[in-house]
């Protein structure tokens, strides 16, 4: 990386590879090596709180598989759009679960707070904008 871009000679990057920090004072930091491991985790929180619950994480992720967990985002509201495949959204609300169908092009928004999950029934590639700080995970 040279001067916070990645090192290509016309400096773009593959999202689904890097993903990329949206923070205070309108900056946009792509992540190099980053990976979904505890401890680049903890590193992404780290370096990134002073952005608070303005900092969002953006990035392109494969769903080959109907997740095994729930998760929400106390620091804000989520956005997430789907690129190719077929995938359901599961929100659990205050009046029983709600069920949106995702097919590409379309979008939803997990409000703060809410838990969510997702069935996938086509492998799919999905765009999120999340909040980088507080996510939590329950079993589903």
């Amino acid at each position: 990386m040279t001067n916070g871009l990645p090192n290509t000679s016309d400096g773009s990057f593959v999202l689904a590879q890097t993903p990329v920090h949206l923070g205070l004072g309108a900056i946009a930091v792509p992540l190099t090596n980053f990976s979904w491991d505890e401890s680049c985790l903890e590193e992404y929180v780290r370096r990134f709180s002073a952005d608070g619950e303005e900092g969002r994480l953006v990035c392109i992720t494969a769903e080959e598989k109907t997740w095994t967990q729930w998760e929400r985002h106390p620091a804000g509201d989520e956005l997430v759009v789907l690129l190719s495949g077929r995938i359901d959204v599961v929100q659990e609300l205050e009046a029983g679960y709600r069920t949106v169908e995702l097919q590409p092009g379309r979008a939803v928004i997990n409000p703060r707070g809410i838990w969510h999950t997702s069935d996938v029934h086509e492998k799919a590639s999905a765009l999120f904008v999340t909040p980088g700080l507080g996510t939590e995970h329950k079993p589903r």
